[in-house]
């Protein structure tokens, strides 16, 4: 976990002046030793509620069977930046979403 990519990301965006608040359904207690800022969540719906963005960097099954209309809907701003290539752009589009996707898929 130490220098994984969402640490890193998360640091230099917190470093730029964001709030970041991340989940992973496996890695939360390695990430709370590596990372002691990172404001870390229990659940998906707690780190989407309000977001300006989603930054999605890994492709655990939980984040490719998300309803993107709820996630839409509890969202502040609308931007999904997928940093895996995991996600179906058509079916973030179609909630409203702005879709980037970058990295390996």
């Amino acid at each position: 976990m130490r220098g994984a990519s969402s640490l890193v990301l998360a640091a230099r965006l917190e470093a730029e002046g964001a709030h970041v608040r991340a989940y992973d359904p496996v890695a939360t207690g390695e990430a709370r030793k590596n990372h002691a800022g990172a404001r870390l969540r229990r659940a998906c719906r707690d780190v989407v509620e309000g977001a300006d963005a989603i930054v999605l960097v890994t492709e655990w099954p939980e984040f490719l069977a998300l309803d993107w209309r709820d996630v839409a809907a509890s969202m502040k701003g609308d931007v999904v930046i997928d940093g895996r290539n995991a996600l179906d752009p058509a079916a973030v589009t179609a909630a409203g979403l702005q879709y980037e996707g970058i990295g390996i898929g």
